[in-house]
Order: structure tokens, then C-alpha cells, then sequence
């Protein structure tokens, strides 16, 4: 009766971390319909609001999982604190630029950003942490590239907005790496570090008579303050999902973000489509296949060896 115990509570387990999975995913790829609810506050209002009400929200988050420990553990490096410092920058920019393309009509553009990221990782990781590329990984890459020179010289204006969130996300996930801190605890140290000047941001508006906080009703100050959740609860979702499930299945989820994003701006919002968008949209499509058919065959073969040593290694004992 244990291994069928066991075997329940493991289905149990990846069933959950799916729903997770779905739940981030599907909450990053609708998200423009929220942020198009504040299209008459400007995208640094907005921004300053995001990085105080998520600090609140995982003040509660670390107290209701006891985890203060894992933040005084981080606060007492120097380098953790430093790279906090640089990946909350460069989450700002991202966030910034896409709260402000949505309000923009531009949502499309940030779909195309979003399905560029796995690409641009695996670039930054062969640059800065020297991970060899294989010959199908640069492939992907090239074709991408064709893509964004598609729409350069097709639709004569160079994406900046998509290559601005890929960058700034591939960024923000290779300092992460490199801090070491996790998640969570990642997360609150990025917004506390930058609260501060948000803070400050927010009394000059209140100062100045153009802060949306006051000036507009109870709804909007709700929504407002609605920012710090719809922020920090996806993460915590994707945090369950990343525990829980494989990094193929994982890899798969994380092309419902941009999807969402894709197809809101094209039938909901009918923002233009034209047939740069499509040249370079089928470019990127191939690339993520070719990128998502070479993972799962590396991933397989890692545990069919898994599979092959692991028998030897217990006979050795």
C-alpha cells in the first residue's frame, strides 16, 4: 500500500504544480486587460505604486511562510544585495515599458518581446556564464534575428519596445542567477531596495496635486493598491510550479504569457497586424520550435543516462 500512497501523493503533487503553472501563465498573459484599467495615470505613477503595495504584500507573504531568515540570510552579503540592487532596475525597466506599451496600444509588440526571451537567454548564457551553444540553439537565434530585421526594414521602425522587454527580462533572469537568492526573498529585497524612491515619488505627486491616489476614487485607490497582489501572487504560483513540476512541462507554460498577450492585442484591442508582423511573428515561431524540440531531446537523453548510471551506481554500494 505505500508505493500506491506514495505514487498518489507525487500525481497529487504534479496536478497541483499544473494548475499553478496554468494560474501564472494564464494571469501574465491576460494581464494587459488590467493594466489598460489605468490608462489615465501615467506609467511611472503606476510603477511607484507597484513597487510599494508589492513590498507590502510580501512582508505578509514572508511572515505567513516564516521566512525572514532566508532575507537577513541575503542582506548579510554584500553581492546578493548588489545584484537585488541591479535586477530591481532592470525589473523596473521592464515593468515600466510594459505598463506603458499596453496603455499605448501595444500589445502586440510586447508578446513579440516575450516570445524573444527564451532566446535571449540562452544568448546571455553563452556570453556571460559561457554556456556552449549547439548548433539548433544558434539556429533559433538566427532566425529571430531575421525576424527583428524583418519588421526593421519591412515595417520600417526597429521593435525597441520588444527587444527593450526581452533584454531587460533576459537581464533581470541572469542576475537573479547570479545572486543566489531565492525567489520570494529575491523579490522583496528588489522592491525595498527601490520603494524608497517610489515613496518619494509618490509625496512630490501628492505635493504637487497629481497623484492619482487622492485625486481619483475610492475604485481606482483599490485598484491601486490591487497592484502589489496581482504582482506578487503570479510568483508565488509560478514558485509552487517550478517545485512541482519538469522544466520542459514548465518550458512549455511559459508560451501561454505572450500567447495571452498576442492574441488580446490582435482581437480584442485590433491593433495593426501586418504582414511584417506576420513574417517575423512565423520567424519566431520556427525558432521556438527548433529551440523547444532541441530541450526536450537534450532533457531526454539526460534521463535516459540518469536512467542507465543510476542502477550501476547503486550495484557499486
Amino acid at each position: 500500500m505505500r508505493p500506491a500512497a506514495k505514487h498518489s501523493s507525487v500525481a497529487h503533487e504534479d496536478r497541483s504544480g499544473l494548475i499553478a503553472g496554468l494560474a501564472a501563465f494564464g494571469t501574465w498573459g491576460l494581464i494587459p486587460i488590467y493594466w489598460k484599467l489605468f490608462t489615465n495615470i501615467s506609467a511611472s505613477q503606476i510603477l511607484a505604486h507597484r513597487f510599494v503595495w508589492t513590498t507590502c504584500f510580501l512582508v505578509g507573504m514572508l511572515s505567513w511562510q516564516q521566512r525572514w531568515p532566508e532575507v537577513r540570510e541575503a542582506m548579510r552579503s554584500r553581492r546578493a544585495l548588489l545584484y537585488c540592487l541591479a535586477s530591481g532596475v532592470a525589473i523596473s525597466v521592464n515593468w515600466f515599458c510594459f505598463i506603458w506599451a499596453v496603455n499605448v496600444g501595444r500589445v502586440i509588440e510586447t508578446s513579440l518581446g516575450y516570445f524573444m526571451t527564451p532566446l535571449i537567454n540562452v544568448l546571455f548564457g553563452a556570453t556571460f556564464l559561457r554556456e556552449r551553444l549547439t548548433r539548433l540553439q544558434l539556429l533559433s537565434v538566427i532566425l529571430a534575428l531575421i525576424g527583428v530585421l524583418n519588421l526593421t526594414l519591412g515595417y520600417g521602425r526597429f521593435p525597441w519596445l520588444a527587444i527593450t522587454l526581452c533584454v531587460s527580462f533576459g537581464l533581470y533572469g541572469l542576475l537573479r542567477k547570479k545572486s543566489g537568492v531565492r525567489p520570494i526573498p529575491g523579490l522583496f529585497l528588489e522592491t525595498t531596495l527601490l520603494t524608497p524612491i517610489a515613496a518619494v515619488y509618490l509625496l512630490y505627486l501628492q505635493r504637487a496635486g497629481n497623484a492619482a491616489f487622492s485625486s481619483a476614487g475610492w475604485s481606482m485607490a483599490l485598484l491601486l493598491i490591487s497592484t502589489g497582489i496581482v504582482t506578487g501572487l503570479p510568483l508565488v504560483w509560478f514558485g509552487h510550479a517550478a517545485r512541482h513540476l519538469r522544466l520542459t512541462t514548465l518550458g512549455f507554460l511559459q508560451y501561454l504569457s505572450p500567447s495571452g498577450s498576442f492574441f488580446l492585442g490582435v482581437f480584442l484591442y485590433h491593433e495593426p497586424f501586418t504582414r511584417a508582423h506576420l513574417i517575423t511573428f512565423t520567424f519566431i515561431w520556427i525558432a521556438l520550435v527548433i529551440f523547444t524540440t532541441e530541450a526536450i531531446w537534450r532533457w531526454r537523453s539526460g534521463r535516459e543516462r540518469e536512467e542507465i548510471v543510476e542502477p550501476v551506481a547503486r550495484a557499486a554500494h
